[in-house]
């Protein structure tokens, strides 16, 4: 059988608001941007009568047997939307519990293509519900490019947005998406109620914010440290943390910035992750 192979970009939240709650869920506002560090993901068609999902690699340990993979095949089989069983191999390149949505690109990434190659055949407002849930980030990456997720859970696309290099560092500790937003106070005003490319320009983002942020900084002092080191790491344009945590991203105009930055932070916090990379 044909093996397929996928790529799942990692997502970075530029910034983030936090503007309400339903019943179950916060409301938030976001912008997105997807990077050129990804997981590899190698599918195939299977004599079986389940499914066969493996995950592995560096950022492998601890996937549990339920995940947004299994979940999403949990979905279409209870909607009865395929014909067929496959095994799905996972290479995971992207850290978990991050806030660069690893899992959630996975499932993304899985289910457009099995809709591309027509092995489902699903309209767009049931792929966005299917999506929604597996969970909230999923319907995000259906499309890898700038995004603009408005309080109002619209989705608004803009392709050919200018490449920004950043510097993403991670410390041996994740975070708990649930547990960071279960600390939620206060709201904030909505403030992209109205997408445009211009909220992709630099001096738009770096007067925005990552309302999480705080919450995630007060809990671990460590990384106050980081974001106060990164800030003055070669200059960057800002540094925020993208999604709940943990990881921190310095941004740069000049990939020769980034590249020096990802050198030094290499030598003086040597038990942290990090990568150079840059949005796609």
């Amino acid at each position: 059988m044909e093996i397929d192979k996928i790529k799942s970009n990692a997502k970075i939240n530029l910034a983030l608001n936090i503007t309400g709650k339903t019943k179950k869920l916060h409301r938030i506002e976001t912008l997105v941007a997807f990077i050129d560090l990804y997981d590899q993901i190698f599918i195939k068609k299977i004599k079986s009568k389940k499914h066969h999902i493996l995950f592995n690699g560096k950022f492998s340990k601890n996937i549990k047997s339920e995940n947004t993979v299994s979940k999403l095949f949990e979905i279409l089989e209870q909607k009865k939307l395929l014909k067929d069983k496959f095994s799905i191999k996972i290479l995971k390149n992207i850290p978990q519990k991050a806030g660069l949505g690893g899992g959630s690109m996975n499932a993304a990434n899985i289910l457009k293509y099995l809709i591309k190659k027509k092995l489902i055949r699903i309209s767009k407002k049931k792929t966005i519900e299917i999506a929604q849930s597996i969970g909230s980030d999923v319907m995000l990456g259906l499309q890898s490019s700038n995004t603009i997720l408005t309080s109002k859970n619209i989705v608004q696309r803009f392709k050919n947005c200018k490449k920004i290099y950043t510097l993403i560092v991670k410390p041996n500790f994740g975070c708990s998406t649930k547990k960071i937003y279960s600390q939620v106070k206060k709201f904030d005003k909505i403030k992209l109620s109205q997408p445009s490319r211009k909220m992709f320009y630099l001096k738009f983002l770096k007067k925005m914010d990552n309302s999480l942020e705080k919450i995630v900084l007060n809990r671990h002092s460590s990384l106050k440290k980081v974001k106060s080191y990164l800030s003055h790491l070669e200059n960057p344009i800002f540094v925020r943390m993208t999604g709940s945590g943990s990881a921190l991203v310095s941004y740069y105009s000049s990939k020769k910035q980034c590249d020096n930055a990802f050198k030094q932070f290499n030598k003086d916090y040597k038990k942290y992750w990090c990568i150079s990379s840059k949005t796609i």
